[in-house]
């Protein structure tokens, strides 16, 4: 995933908290808490709590926010000509999100409708009935909730855009006021940081402080985030509003999400490092280690090196296989990270590095959902 940042001013560049963004993933934590599990306590006391209409309401709309992260959360963005600032308050991001045309937010409501088409510029499904057809039909392969939805939208956007402000409403009542004043003060002070960092070291510090997923090239041209998808778009587009904004998060981890979609401010929705999660491995090292581990024989090499070191003499004699046959299979094992290696004296001896297979569970789980 790419932003092109050529000539970006750094004053164009924001750190900034959105009280209706974390609203979003908190409710995606609630709908899928299986791809969060640090906050296990949370969602089970949050589910157990909630009224049944207001749980009836939110499997109604869970789309918005369960498969796919509708931009709809992050309103800003979508303002023509805007400077990338979030509401100080939900209602000041409700606010914000009235602000957007129906076409935007139909658009950025139907997201999970036309993912194929995100990024792109296409005709909306108000006024082509090409891509009207289109959603529909996207919407029921989703299942009766999404095509119940979809059809309402589309006659009605405006009836919609309310029962949605209502419900985020009824959310910040039942639950959410309280969890934001519980986590609005790292995410104060994390933006705080890094607008800091950006102004004293510079952008490529800033971003680098951000997630060791996000990278600036040395240039300082584009930012490139290591994601499984694909995708680009500018920050150095006037019609978009000039400029990047970057969204901590309390309740993202794993997800790394990029706001791209055609003719929107570029965001950058990044969860809050906590001191005791290790740095996330890189795509590329991930599908390195897997692939090393696929071969049957360097599995048989593992569980040799799992129990304590071994030579490579003594690896060739254990599996009946030539010294180079090892030295190859160890190669692999040692490039994609998963073997050390220590000299006594004349002997070489090799080891599987535990604590990084202990980890490639959560890397996966990571990298798939960044």
């Amino acid at each position: 995933m790419h932003i092109d940042i050529a000539g970006l001013p750094a004053d164009r560049v924001v750190f900034a908290t959105s009280p209706l963004a974390e609203l979003g993933l908190a409710l995606h934590a609630l709908s899928e808490p299986g791809h969060h599990p640090g906050l296990h306590g949370w969602t089970t006391a949050t589910a157990a709590a909630l009224e049944p209409d207001l749980a009836d309401r939110l499997l109604e709309a869970e789309f918005l926010w369960r498969n796919t992260f509708a931009d709809i959360f992050l309103p800003f963005s979508g303002i023509p000509g805007g400077d990338g600032r979030t509401g100080a308050t939900l209602a000041e991001d409700l606010d914000i999100l009235d602000r957007l045309d129906d076409e935007r937010f139909v658009a950025a409501a139907t997201e999970f409708t036309c993912s194929s088409l995100y990024g792109a510029e296409a005709r909306s499904p108000l006024t082509d009935p090409a891509m009207r057809a289109r959603a529909l039909d996207m919407a029921t392969a989703r299942g009766p909730r999404q095509v119940e939805f979809t059809k309402r939208l589309l006659a009605d956007p405006v009836s919609v855009r309310g029962w949605i402000r209502r419900l985020l409403e009824d959310c910040d009542q039942a639950f959410f006021a309280d969890t934001w004043r519980r986590v609005s003060v790292q995410l104060v002070a994390d933006a705080r940081h890094k607008t800091e960092l950006l102004r004293r070291k510079g952008l490529a510090d800033a971003i680098g402080a951000v997630s060791s997923a996000v990278t600036v090239d040395e240039a300082a041209e584009r930012i490139t985030i290591d994601k499984l998808t694909e995708g680009r778009t500018t920050a150095v587009a006037p019609e978009a509003g000039l400029g990047l904004t970057l969204v901590p998060t309390s309740f993202g981890w794993p997800h790394l999400t990029v706001l791209h979609a055609h003719h929107w401010r570029p965001v950058i929705h990044y969860p809050v490092r906590l001191p005791d999660l290790p740095s996330p491995a890189s795509v590329e090292q991930l599908q390195r280690r897997m692939e090393a581990l696929a071969h049957p024989m360097r599995m048989r090499l593992c569980r040799n090196l799992a129990r304590s070191p071994y030579t490579t003499g003594e690896l060739a004699e254990s599996h009946s296989i030539t010294a180079p046959e090892v030295s190859r299979h160890l190669s692999v094992l040692k490039k994609a990270g998963l073997v050390t290696t220590r000299r006594r004296g004349r002997y070489v001896l090799h080891q599987l590095d535990l604590t990084v297979v202990a980890r490639l569970g959560s890397d996966f789980l990571e990298g798939v959902l960044r």
